[in-house]
């Protein structure tokens, strides 16, 4: 994520036609040039972002889809708790950074208020806070963990699904972990 900015700001000064931006590039595409057509496709809400002036006329040079990720949180942590009836306590893992962590996890909150269901929330946005939400998990018994919907932990995939950490809460008895990389 980190070189994002130096690569689009790159490939906005060959002749491209066009700039096809996923898994968190379009912020990055959008900064780099104001000419060159950006398709995008997003997690976050593009308006609040400000990748286009609205839904309905985007205007600028970027348009695209977006799954608005936060509002989804709470039918995720239903059908969790459809998979996993018996889960007493579920971590979350957020990427406060994010520009939509924040939202996602106010709607975790609400969602599980009101279904009276408890939360763990642990927070990461590098590599090392990955680890260490997952270590702080030792003593805290959580039986399903949701992970947060975000181009970094898509990006992590790899590490949160080999962490020793995880592999340790995976295999303890009721515990489960989301098989993708979506709160």
């Amino acid at each position: 994520m980190d070189t994002l900015p130096a690569l689009a700001a790159e490939l906005a000064q060959r002749p491209v036609d066009a700039i096809v931006a996923t898994g968190g590039a379009h912020l990055a595409a959008k900064a780099a040039t104001s000419t060159i057509p950006i398709v995008f496709t997003s997690g976050s809400d593009a308006i609040k972002e400000g990748l286009v002036a609205s839904f309905n006329r985007p205007g600028g040079n970027a348009t695209g889809a977006t799954v608005l990720s936060a509002t989804l949180v709470a039918k995720r942590l239903a059908i969790v708790l459809e998979l996993i009836p018996r889960a007493a306590l579920i971590g979350a893992l957020i990427d406060p950074t994010f520009s939509e962590g924040p939202a996602q996890l106010t709607q975790l909150q609400t969602g599980a208020r009101e279904i009276g269901q408890q939360i763990h929330v642990l927070n990461a946005s590098t590599e090392n806070e990955i680890d260490a939400a997952f270590a702080s998990t030792s003593s805290v018994h959580i039986d399903a963990l949701l992970i947060g919907a975000t181009p970094f932990f898509r990006g992590r995939r790899n590490q949160i699904a080999s962490s020793r950490h995880a592999m340790a809460f995976r295999h303890r008895p009721k515990a489960a972990i989301s098989p993708r990389a979506g709160c």
